[in-house]
């Protein structure tokens, strides 16, 4: 449930797990419903399904895939980067 990585992890996690880097969350929300899934691949395996508004903290954007987590549950996971938009 906590947004960490070898290479990067939510800055307030920063003192708690070790990472190559930390970030402050970006605030976004989903543009339509989407698939938050444990990895960064359509054959990742889904979490959760996103509604479309639904809030999305995100940490890393890259080849299309955004990494953060999402809900009040906070849960972790790749969604397609399309899917999202700024609040």
């Amino acid at each position: 449930m906590n947004a960490y990585r070898p290479d990067l992890a939510d800055a307030a996690l920063t003192g708690q797990v070790i990472a190559s880097h930390y970030a402050d969350p970006v605030d976004r929300v989903t543009a339509s419903a989407a698939t938050l899934r444990a990895s960064g691949s359509e054959d990742g395996e889904p979490i959760r399904e996103l509604s479309a508004g639904e809030p999305f903290c995100l940490l890393d954007d890259t080849l299309g895939w955004a990494w953060g987590y999402a809900g009040e549950e906070r849960r972790v996971g790749y969604v397609r980067s399309e899917a999202l938009t700024t609040v």
